[in-house]
């Protein structure tokens, strides 16, 4: 009983950090969609920061993982957290900080639709030992924190770039001169 808790705060605590990302994924695609001139710049900005939010989210994870650790760091304990393939996927999200896989955006959707199935399976095939309504209700919270976290990673990556680059005209800017 212990262990199957233990594996399903696990399983909830990935579809927290990644599951709402499709759903993310699918607005700012929807709302960027649009085939004007004048702003297809910020337009592709936007989808091209997607991996890196998504990345943002993923060394949350990490950080949780090592705050779980964190009373000690030991060898054995490390190689236990990524003895769980599920566990080891989410740990891969860390790769959308390469430049290379972050330009690829698609790639960061499929990977975080095995999470999303993951909250799906939940819905349609929940277990006899679950009261139903009860974990229905507590999947779509756990969700909405999802879409929540994803949104604020999605969010201040943004702003993050949006600060940047304000440098960066400000700083060539000075040097015209």
């Amino acid at each position: 009983m212990g262990n199957d808790l233990v594996a399903y705060i696990e399983r909830l605590e990935l579809i927290i950090f990644f599951a709402g990302y499709p759903m993310v994924y699918a607005l700012v695609k929807f709302f960027t969609g649009g085939r004007q001139q004048d702003t297809m710049a910020l337009k592709s900005q936007l989808v091209k920061l997607l991996p890196v939010a998504y990345a943002l989210s993923g060394t949350l994870f990490l950080g949780l993982v090592l705050k779980n650790l964190s009373p000690n760091f030991s060898l054995p304990d490390i190689a236990a957290q990524l003895k769980s393939p599920i566990k080891a996927w989410g740990f891969l999200s860390l790769l959308f900080w390469i430049p290379w896989f972050s330009k690829k955006t698609i790639f960061s959707l499929l990977h975080s639709l095995v999470f999303f199935f993951l909250l799906f399976k939940d819905l349609l095939y929940p277990t006899d030992a679950s009261p139903g309504n009860d974990l229905i209700k507590n999947d779509m919270r756990i969700y909405t924190l999802s879409l929540l976290l994803n949104a604020a990673c999605f969010i201040f990556i943004l702003l993050i770039n949006f600060l940047f680059s304000h440098y960066q005209q400000k700083r060539s800017g000075l040097s015209s001169k």
